[in-house]
């Protein structure tokens, strides 16, 4: 009988050996989910499509890579240590202002493959040429950083491809980033760094198991130390006789004969995988910088729900019946104002109105969407501004009700769209970026909305005026519809990819919006609106992103010859992303605009501009306070 009882029991501890393998192998995923580091899970790329590209057809011929701007700089790492080591060892290119990621530069053809196999490849336009991120300015002469121009960061090869890949992240992190002054903690990990190119080399050699035992001692004590202190302040008492020790190790690590290829080899297995580490951080850190660029502050939303909630409880006194003959009266000066932020309108307002000498016809007409249209009455109904007239619109029910069968029922902003720029006629000068912003589809209605005027001057919500705008109302216009800043760094022959089979002018300049004066009769005699609405057909996708990127293609053939350049002393724009920009054109400038990612009123915002637009916020309301609106 033992022997069959034998027989069965070798049976079944081949199952149960799989069975507990299988259960091992249960646990062991979730907890290298928990605590492993996975750079497809967290990284950018995952993350709803925000921007779209449009590349452009210059001059130049595409620029290859050169295998300088293809390997990493590992040789200045491997000069820290080479006496120790024995001898003998676009075209332009441009993206929507909302962050469109690009692969990582090819460090070699294993690394890459190694790489692909891990994370997910994603579909990438072609690269020409690359921006620069700016260098901070200088703050040791008491805050004034417009003195010059921002001068470039050092390692040009590596960096100029940064703003393309993390957008305005690269500019906001440089510009705050901190000085390592843990002199302590940066010599622990260069120790553990080259401990551990040593230690397989020296693992291998007979009779060194004494030294490989130290050295593995050594990296695992560093390892423990570097785990829990990231200040010299953290660091145990007893880190300097930690340190020493690991010195004396590597000194004789360094005295073995070893084989100089291998120590080579493991530096750069090293620096590949730091390299890949500090890749995955700046991605995460691109994203939540994103995230909190797109989204509303939670004071502001806070600041919306108070002021919904108070609007239901004591409705104020309406007061647009008693102006009511002014909103359809060609006579006044109309302002058109899409925004669904309460301060970023109320600046704006605020700003047109104090810089006016005549506020008596002016009115202002504010169109916002259902979440946000009490929040503004209330608003609005709780301040003046001065004589001005103001009437708080409901988009979204203004199309159900009239334009329900044409005109999108989301209210949609004035897009911004990314654009890295190079010189062709100075082929040495370094790329600069700009943010351009076109209509929204929202846009493109107003004639329907407003059948009465002739003439509107619409503003972003981003812009502050600082100057009267009454000789603008002046300007004749001729035939042309849109009065609007030219910007001649990109024309429409570079962008015929994405224009389609349009009819158009190659030599046009494109123009951006912000501050706008509008023919109203003009348009409609061109029919502007059924030009769009032809032009949507062709260019709307299935998704929201495709149909907001629409609008860069649209805006520009629609208004094609039918431009009206205004003077460069009208904007100046670049102050939500341009730390170079001069406090003398500030001043003498007739308005500012925000276009770019660090609008004023977040906590990434530039802080050297925020004063020109918290001079006209409002102060003093209770619901600011209540909620911590205080940008």
């Amino acid at each position: 009988m033992k022997a069959p009882m034998a027989s069965v029991k070798r049976r079944w501890r081949g199952p149960s050996v799989a069975v507990l393998a299988l259960v091992f192998c249960s646990l062991l995923v979730p907890l290298a989910f928990l605590f492993g580091r996975f750079p497809s899970g967290y990284g950018t790329d995952e993350r709803p499509q925000q921007e779209v590209g449009f590349h452009s057809f210059g001059q130049a011929e595409r620029v290859k890579k050169s295998p300088v701007d293809q390997q990493p700089n590992v040789e200045k790492i491997m000069e820290k240590f080479r006496p120790t080591l024995p001898k003998g060892v676009m075209e332009k290119d441009v993206v929507q202002a909302r962050g469109h990621l690009l692969e990582k530069p090819a460090i070699d053809s294993s690394h890459n493959d190694a790489i692909s196999n891990s994370q997910p490849k994603v579909p990438l336009p072609p690269q020409i040429a690359t921006p620069k991120p700016l260098e901070p300015p200088d703050r040791s002469n008491g805050g004034n950083i417009h003195k010059k121009q921002a001068k470039d960061l050092k390692g040009d090869e590596v960096e100029k491809s940064c703003q393309l890949e993390f957008g305005s992240y690269c500019l906001w992190s440089v510009e705050h980033k901190e000085v390592m002054k843990d002199s302590t903690v940066k010599r622990l990990k260069d120790q553990l760094f080259v401990a551990r190119a040593y230690y397989p080399s020296i693992a291998k050699l007979r009779g060194q198991e004494n030294l490989t035992r130290e050295l593995k001692q050594s990296i695992q004590d560093h390892e423990r130390v570097l785990s829990v202190a990231i200040v010299d302040a953290d660091l145990p008492p007893l880190i300097e006789k930690k340190v020493k020790n690991m010195e004396q190790t590597i000194a004789r690590a360094k005295s073995c004969s070893v084989d100089c290829n291998n120590i080579d080899k493991k530096l750069r297995q090293i620096l590949y995988l730091t390299e890949d580490e500090t890749h995955f951080h700046m991605k995460q850190s691109a994203f939540l910088y994103r995230l909190g660029v797109q989204t509303m502050p939670k004071s502001l939303h806070c600041l919306s729900m108070r002021l919904t909630v108070e609007y239901f409880r004591s409705p104020p006194a309406d007061s647009e019946h008693l102006h009511a003959h002014k909103f359809d009266t060609p006579k006044y000066r109309h302002y058109i104002i899409f925004s669904r932020n309460i301060l970023a309108a109320s600046v704006a307002i605020n700003s047109t109105v104090m810089s006016s000498e005549v506020t008596g016809n002016m009115v202002f007409h504010l169109l916002t969407d259902a979440q946000n249209y009490y929040a503004m009455k209330l608003w609005c109904s709780r301040h003046s501004y001065k004589e001005a007239v103001l009437r708080v619109i409901n988009f979204e029910s203004l199309v159900l009700k009239k334009l329900h069968n044409v005109a999108p029922q989301k209210l949609f902003l004035s897009e911004e769209f990314r654009v890295s720029i190079h010189n062709m006629d100075q082929p040495t000068a370094k790329m600069r970026t700009e943010y351009l912003s076109v209509f929204s589809h929202s846009h493109f209605f107003l004639p329907e909305i407003f059948k009465n005027l002739q003439k509107v001057v619409i503003l972003d919500d981003d812009v502050v005026v600082q100057r009267d705008l009454s000789p603008l109302w002046n300007l004749d216009l001729g035939n042309k519809v849109n009065g609007a800043a030219k910007f001649c760094g990109v024309r429409l022959r570079q962008l015929r990819r994405y224009l389609g089979k349009n009819i158009y002018d190659a030599d046009s300049c494109a123009w951006m919006s912000g501050l706008n004066i509008i023919d109203l009769e003009n348009w409609r005699k061109n029919n502007i609106t059924e030009k769009y609405l032809l032009l949507l057909e062709q260019f709307q996708g299935n998704s929201e992103a495709s149909l907001q990127a629409s609008a860069f293609p649209i805006s520009l053939l629609a208004f094609q010859n039918l431009i009206y350049p205004l003077d460069n002393k009208w904007t100046l724009s670049g102050f939500g992303y341009d730390y170079g920009l001069e406090a003398d054109d500030a001043r003498n400038a007739v308005s500012l605009h925000y276009n770019g990612n660090m609008k004023p009123w977040l906590d990434l915002g530039i802080p050297e501009y925020k004063k020109y637009w918290k001079k006209f916020l409002t102060r003093g309301e209770r619901f600011m306070d209540e909620c911590n609106a205080h940008p």
